[in-house]
């Protein structure tokens, strides 16, 4: 089916074009106005997203720099997506997002598309509807948020309250000492300040080149995002007269661009999950050995939480943000990739500084770690791959063995790790598995909800290995193995695991196994009945959980992947 584009669409001379350009007219713009190419501004805004409450300013910035340009911007609002909102997995609807936002691409009659998003299930919604459109396109992200502080200590929502947390269930503080630092865990709306998925996915829009340097990493609430979206509002109608499309500048060298600088910033596992279905709608035929590769060979530079110690919007925006980590990177990068000012990475970054701070943009030849922040796992409990943060786990427990204590729920997990009575040692291995994209369904982030065991913690051990077929937050830690394929509710390998069973993780040699004989697996798996969730029997829900596709490929919606 062909794109609808203005030109067509305001023709003059019948009775469809008279009406809709009567209906232009009904709003009050003139025929100079008409005759303008259409942009269409795309905003994810909503007050049921602390994140993206002052897009309704950017918005207005883009439009400023829509008009200067000589182009015709009209907006159209979406549904916004935060996790803290939904009562299931958001992820289910990062894919609903990505559709309603195509089907605005490709039926409304814009010749360019700007699109605003910064949380985490909203920008790989929209560059997923993006290059299925691919019209001419810009992301515009809408900045990192200002940090908190409670008695002069900075903190940033995710990890701090994660520490917050187990200080609480601990003992070490009390529900009024936990409940006095609520206000000051987040300092402003935008992307949450640590180098969370929110943080991760903007910086990758850059490191991509579908947004303008200097974009990702600015604070939301800023005179200078202000002036980016201007500029924003600008640059498109440009891409519109010289016809780049999103396709030509996410290709396979850029998405190659962008996992490098995910790599190197200790960014997100949730990136895996996102790049792979944005690459597949792209028809890149993107696979998690791709981000092994790159991770084995990219070195963690950026230091910022939650493996670090600074803030997005702040440290490393001051620091000079993504274009001084690509600078600092740019031997490693292919610098011939198309992006969204017209130029190549190349160009773009010929007169880009070196970073200012090197203690937040570490050099090549002094890195925090020497290879990327991720890394990937196969054996006989993920056939299909497996993830560990590894700039976020502890390095003592890179490799282990220990015996598994098996969940089934999440309630069921976080009672025995709470209970002071409770048989956990520092070896065991805590496996809660259901929860993946057609278990939980949605594979929500419950690698969060498994909390340091009081009675650990107390012993003086700070960590403890746990596996999972769901997702954790990016601002999350610890040594948490996730995204196990394929899933335990659809008869991967995960669901035959018994409590006992001996567990054997070695990160380095990327393994991940239970000692057991593959008779004995396929024997419990032979007993296993897959999940199907009779309960929910209509709705875009119950398409997801008929139609996802497992973590290593994305998440996506079977038939929205890119076919010949």
């Amino acid at each position: 089916m062909e794109h609808n584009y203005s030109p067509q669409w305001k023709k003059r001379g019948d009775r469809t074009g008279l009406i809709r350009n009567a209906l232009l007219k009904s709003m009050g713009y003139t025929d100079k106005d008409i005759e303008k190419p259409i942009i269409g501004i795309i905003n994810t805004w909503a007050e049921t997203n602390p994140g993206h409450l002052h897009f309704r300013q950017l918005s207005e910035a883009v439009k400023r720099g829509v008009w200067a340009a000589g182009g015709f911007p009209l907006e159209v609002n979406t549904m916004s997506i935060c996790e803290v909102f939904f009562d299931i997995s958001s992820l289910v609807y990062r894919n609903l997002l990505s559709m309603t936002t195509e089907e605005l691409i490709e039926r409304h009659p814009f010749d360019g598309i700007v699109l605003i998003g910064g949380c985490d299930k909203n920008v790989p919604a929209q560059l997923m509807a993006a290059v299925s459109a691919n019209k001419p396109t810009i992301y515009l992200p809408g900045g990192a948020m200002l940090p908190g502080s409670y008695k002069g200590q900075t903190l940033v929502c995710g990890t701090d309250s994660f520490y917050l947390y187990d200080r609480y269930t601990s003992g070490e503080i009390t529900l009024e000492e936990m409940t006095r630092h609520e206000g000051c865990l987040y300092g402003s709306p935008g992307a949450c300040p640590i180098m969370g998925t929110a943080n991760t996915c903007q910086t990758v829009t850059e490191a991509l080149g579908i947004a303008l340097p200097d974009s990702a990493s600015c604070l939301g609430v800023s005179a200078e995002k202000l002036r980016i979206s201007e500029e924003t509002g600008r640059t498109i109608v440009e891409l519109v007269e010289k016809d780049i499309r999103c396709l030509d500048i996410i290709t396979r060298k850029s998405v190659e661009n962008a996992i490098r600088v995910l790599m190197a910033t200790g960014g997100s596992t949730n990136l895996i999950i996102h790049l792979i279905a944005i690459a597949r709608r792209a028809g890149i035929p993107l696979e998690l050995m791709d981000f092994e590769r790159i991770s084995a060979e990219t070195p963690v530079l950026v230091n910022v939480k939650p493996h670090g110690t600074g803030t997005v919007g702040t440290d490393f925006h001051d620091a000079g943000g993504v274009k001084a980590l690509m600078k600092e990177m740019e031997a490693m990068l292919h610098g011939d990739c198309l992006t969204v000012t017209g130029k190549t990475v190349e160009e773009n970054l010929k007169d880009a500084e070196l970073p200012y701070d090197r203690n937040t943009i570490r050099p090549l030849d002094d890195p925090i770690e020497e290879k990327g922040g991720i890394a990937v796992l196969f054996g006989n409990l993920a056939p299909r791959g497996a993830v560990i943060k590894r700039s976020a786990a502890s390095r003592e427990l890179l490799h282990h063995r220990g015996p598994a204590k098996v969940f089934e729920t999440l309630e069921e997990c976080r009672a025995y790790l709470l209970d002071e009575n409770a048989d956990i040692t520092p070896d065991t291995v805590v496996v809660l598995r259901g929860y993946g994209p057609v278990g939980a369904p949605g594979m929500p982030e419950n690698g969060n909800s498994m909390p340091l065991p009081p009675k650990l913690r107390r012993q003086g051990v700070r960590d403890f290995v746990r596996l999972t077929d769901a997702r954790m937050s990016g601002g999350c830690f610890g040594t948490q193995v996730l995204h196990i394929a394929p899933e335990s509710a659809v008869g991967g390998p995960l669901a035959a695991v018994r409590d006992g069973d001996i567990i054997h993780l070695d990160v380095e040699h990327n393994l991940l196994e239970v000692e057991l004989s593959d008779e004995e697996l396929q024997k419990r798996l032979s007993e296993f009945t897959p999940k199907h969730h009779p309960d929910i029997k209509r709705g875009f829900v119950r398409n997801f959980i008929d139609h996802v596709t497992q973590a290593d490929e994305g998440c996506d919606m079977d038939y929205l992947q890119y076919k010949e």
